[in-house]
């Protein structure tokens, strides 16, 4: 039995075919739900002061680039394509924008400064509590800080790259505009089996936190509500595992 086309199929022939306009509009209003889902997951590991509008904003030059490039002849489903047409475009407007206030950025100096401290001292990772001491600060400030430094070092990771498709199948990848060399690849390709390596040395709770929020793509009241924690609790968890991984992810961005 012959499947009739959808009301979203014929949208996308219209699209395809005549670049009709309302089409376009259609498209638009038919992905809003994948565009606010990911700006709701990118604000919550950025600070206060950064706009949800701008993020916004940036998230629909995505999706506008998706509709403009997507193939229909190829077996890839356009929420998956889009979705990394979105994820790129906020990543890249918030790298153009300098969206960690200077305030932030001398905290966070601060924080690695006293985080060496501790370290050298104690002769092993500090806790939360103990940073927290030594720079005078709330533990929930320092958690704060931790998690914006973080996603600041994932930037720096995808830093002078761009939106590349792969040659085939549903892999959407960044293109490394400035190649390394071998020498250069391998020293990362170790790194990255050091970062593994650290992760897998988490407790159990936290390798769960991180993957339900990372991979899962969870909000951290989402995962509490699945571990039966408070938020807070939760929070808690998520800066204390990154905290463990900051001098891993360091090495990287250094490359």
């Amino acid at each position: 039995m012959t499947q009739l086309p959808t009301n979203e199929d014929l949208i996308w022939q219209r699209w395809i075919e005549t670049k009709d306009p309302q089409a376009g509009d259609s498209l638009i209003r038919l992905y809003m739900p994948l565009v606010n889902y990911h700006v709701q997951r990118i604000l919550v590991g950025l600070p206060k002061n950064v706009s949800k509008e701008d993020v916004k904003s940036y998230a629909l030059l995505g999706l506008y680039d998706a509709i403009e490039k997507f193939d229909l002849s190829r077996e890839l489903k356009f929420d998956t394509y889009a979705s990394f047409r979105i994820r790129g475009a906020i990543i890249d407007g918030l790298r153009k924008e300098d969206w960690l206030p200077r305030s932030l950025r001398e905290k966070h100096k601060k924080i690695e400064a006293a985080i060496e401290r501790l370290e050298q001292k104690l002769m092993r990772n500090a806790t939360i509590e103990e940073i927290a001491k030594e720079v005078k600060m709330s533990t929930e400030e320092v958690e704060h800080a931790i998690t914006e430094s973080f996603f600041a070092n994932i930037l720096s990771l995808d830093e002078g790259n761009k939106d590349a498709e792969e040659q085939d199948g549903i892999n959407i990848s960044i293109r490394d505009e400035n190649m390394l060399t071998p020498e250069e690849q391998t020293i990362k390709e170790e790194l990255y089996h050091e970062l593994a390596q650290t992760i897998s040395e988490l407790s159990d709770k936290e390798q769960l936190v991180l993957s339900l929020f990372y991979k899962e793509e969870l909000t951290l009241t989402e995962i509490g509500q699945v571990l039966g924690l408070s938020t807070s609790r939760i929070s808690q968890i998520h800066s204390k595992a990154l905290l463990k991984l900051r001098r891993s992810l360091g090495k990287l961005t250094a490359i």
